[in-house]
């Protein structure tokens, strides 16, 4: 690519460290000695942190919270599990009523069977209705 303007067409600048043969980091480069810089950048922001009164302030609020959200959950669950016996509890009785019930009708059907048996039984053994004709003389 061709450069225009104040030192166009002299030598490209490279990055020589002063008073080294070698050139300058660059951006993209991680050999040791810039792991290490990080490292020591990165102690030095936990100590600031570690020292800072807005950090344990921060700690102890999230406590508080976490805390209180702990709390918030086990009361649901518990609420969630007394509505559930609740309803679990109305829906055997309603089950048992409807049981009962049931046996009631049978029972009723059962009784009522057994008079028409009664009635049949009636009816064959006096043979069938006789009219006044058949009936015979009457003092």
């Amino acid at each position: 690519m061709a450069r225009s303007g104040q030192g166009a067409g002299g030598p490209l600048p490279t990055n020589i460290a002063a008073g080294s043969s070698r050139p300058a980091a660059q951006p993209g480069d991680s050999g040791f000695d810039a792991q290490v810089a990080l490292g020591l950048v990165g102690l030095g922001v936990v100590g600031h942190v570690l020292r800072s009164r807005r950090f344990y302030e921060t700690v102890a609020v999230a406590a508080i919270v976490l805390g209180a959200l702990k709390g918030i959950g086990h009361d649901n669950r518990v609420s969630t599990m007394a509505r559930l016996q609740a309803w679990n509890k109305r829906e055997i009785q309603r089950l048992e009523r409807k049981a009962q019930q049931e046996v009631q009708r049978l029972e009723r059907k059962a009784q009522h069977q057994g008079r028409a048996a009664k009635g049949s039984a009636r009816m064959v053994r006096s043979g069938p209705p006789r009219g006044p004709a058949e009936a015979g003389p009457q003092n």
